[in-house]
């Protein structure tokens, strides 16, 4: 009779490399949410200022950047104020360096209770992205607030029409993030120097990410010019680009290099997937 019966669950450790049950994520989605809570609230547990380091962060690096780049430096910013350019690269770069750092961690800071409870292992790095959401959102709303304050005092700057775009945008720039992370955090269960190398690593990738100036500079300088390439070629610096072509109008927008990262965002994220679940069948053993 037991094998006529139909059993509500099956855990089976031969599934394929690409697997993502959607159905099984949405029957653990209480589970997801749960992960995303306990996020956010662990963040800045038993700080003294709590959530406002949400705000404070990006407004003390926009404030820097604003006078080690452009005063200091005289990196020009086209029309955009040069703290509100700032802001829209700080913005999408805290988005997509949370999600990495966050995610590449999975396994170590879970692997007690990956080792005694079974659920959809993705659920993990997903809810980190997710809850990365709640951390720009606040950026976002801090972005507006400036930007109504510098339209007030005159600048000329104005949203595109293609503002339309900017949930894709978010969401080529979470599934970059998460992708990578799962990947990194793959290798960080045999290597641990990954562990050490992923906060150096992000902060040289932040300055080849045109995140504190255009990527026209690094085109018109003499200097820089051969190193063009570097900064046209990765993706995060087109899509911080976009965003400040959207909402300044200083920037570039472009279909085809738009393709280009949803397509790269989408094979480092099946690599990323497919090396995860492959991990994820023995981590408890090495790590």
């Amino acid at each position: 009779m037991a094998e006529n019966e139909d059993w509500l669950y099956e855990i089976n450790a031969k599934q394929p490399l690409i697997h993502i049950d959607l159905k099984e994520i949405w029957r653990y989605k209480d589970l997801l949410f749960l992960f995303v809570r306990r996020d956010i609230i662990a963040a800045y547990k038993q700080t003294i200022l709590g959530p406002l380091w949400y705000l404070i962060q990006p407004l003390f690096t926009g404030i820097i950047f604003t006078l080690v780049f452009n005063n200091i430096a005289s990196i020009s910013t086209g029309g955009a104020p040069p703290f509100l350019f700032n802001l829209a690269g700080i913005t999408m770069w805290s988005y997509f360096a949370q999600c990495l750092n966050n995610t590449s961690n999975t396994f170590a800071s879970n692997a007690g209770l990956f080792a005694k409870v079974y659920f959809p292992r993705i659920i993990a790095p997903m809810s980190q992205a997710i809850s990365a959401l709640f951390k720009l959102s606040i950026q976002l709303f801090i972005f507006t607030c400036f930007y109504l304050y510098f339209v007030a005092k005159g600048s000329a700057i104005s949203p595109n029409y293609t503002l339309w775009f900017f949930p894709f945008l978010i969401l080529i720039v979470a599934v970059l993030g998460l992708g990578t992370g799962m990947l990194i955090s793959s290798l960080t269960t045999k290597y641990r120097d990954f562990r050490i190398l992923i906060g150096f690593a992000t902060t040289l990738l932040m300055y080849i990410s045109a995140v504190m100036y255009p990527i026209s500079e690094v085109q018109n300088s003499k200097t820089l010019s051969e190193y063009t390439w570097v900064v046209e070629l990765n993706p995060i610096a087109i899509l911080i680009e976009t965003f400040r072509y959207m909402t300044l109008q200083e920037g570039i927008f472009n279909w085809g290099l738009l393709g280009y990262c949803a397509l790269l965002s989408l094979t480092v994220f099946f690599v990323g997937l497919v090396v995860f679940n492959r991990t994820g069948r023995n981590f408890i053993d090495t790590i």
